[in-house]
């Protein structure tokens, strides 16, 4: 048996969370599938998201999750594993556990995952002393030792962006060679202050569950008590890709091509969050999902309407 709904939201993230929130409200019936694997899953508080401003990520999910609940949305724990748009222009989902559903729209939240780094000791700091976001965490550690670890040259621009929150940078090249770096990167890492230090990083030196130090392959040791890295992203596009959506590639991954309200290329499909884009932080998410739940409440509405007096 397949249970059917108005709008089936995949993700239950900020971005899922906040246009079911508007769904719900405007009557809607709506199932948020969530499979519990947020991005910001490894960070103790969120930041810039006015009036929740430190709030901690599982807080914020669950208060969410309380408020959805109170308009009848229904939530469940599974994965959307498979999607099928259907002769009418509708969706059948699978779930992982195997259910099936179907929506008469289709809201895609399903974010990003990060990649990190294979240097030890990196993914147990990371959301602690090991970042990536300066706008995320910057300011909790303002004015302590910055590493920044290079994977690409694109580290040069890490760097310089923490340097907004810390004068004492150093910029580990790693994996990059000195060379790969130009002439005007060199430039405004000098006048930023950032000291580049050659060299394959070999691990994280960590006391009293406090990194301390970032160790090179050759011995080294520079005292650090903040590493920055840059995670490789992920998108989570499989469900967008099974429908043929239009994606757009990146320096960042392959994000889903969407006009101003969240709706992708295919009819009846929007999506929002990091589904759409590497830089979607919480607060935009839950903009654009607002602003894509309105649009499809609104959709529907007047699908229904035009149905009822026989307009194509």
């Amino acid at each position: 048996m397949t249970d059917t709904y108005e709008v089936v939201v995949v993700g239950g993230g900020a971005a899922g969370l906040s246009a079911a929130l508007v769904l719900g409200r405007a009557r809607r019936s709506v199932l948020v599938i969530d499979g519990g694997e947020p991005r910001n899953a490894p960070a103790a508080h969120m930041q810039g998201y006015l009036t929740r401003d430190g709030m901690s990520p599982a807080e914020f999910l669950a208060v969410g999750r309380e408020e959805i609940a109170r308009y009848g949305v229904e939530l469940v724990r599974d994965l959307a594993v498979d999607v099928a748009r259907d002769a009418d222009g509708e969706f059948d989902v699978t779930l992982g556990g195997g259910r099936r559903v179907h929506g008469r729209r289709l809201f895609v939240a399903t974010g990003l995952a990060d990649e990190l780094p294979a240097v030890p000791g990196v993914a147990e700091r990371f959301g602690r002393d090991v970042l990536h976001c300066p706008y995320c965490h910057g300011w909790e550690v303002r004015d302590q030792a910055f590493g920044v670890l290079a994977t690409t040259p694109m580290g040069v621009h890490q760097a310089l962006m923490v340097s907004q929150w810390s004068k004492d940078v150093t910029l580990f090249l790693h994996t990059v060679a000195e060379e790969e770096l130009a002439d005007e990167d060199l430039r405004r890492l000098a006048a930023a202050g950032v000291a580049v230090v050659p060299g394959e990083v070999a691990g994280l030196d960590v006391e009293d569950d406090r990194l301390t130090a970032v160790r090179l392959a050759d011995g080294t040791a520079h005292e650090r008590s903040v590493l920055f890295v840059a995670p490789r992203a992920v998108p989570r596009t499989g469900l967008l890709e099974q429908l043929g959506a239009e994606l757009q590639e990146t320096p960042f991954g392959s994000y889903a091509v969407v006009d101003a309200t969240g709706l992708t290329s295919v009819p009846g499909v929007w999506a929002a969050g990091n589904a759409i884009g590497f830089g979607e932080q919480v607060v935009n998410a839950a903009s654009g999902g607002y602003r894509a739940g309105a649009t499809i409440n609104g959709e529907l509405l007047f699908a229904d309407l035009d149905a009822a007096v026989g307009v194509r």
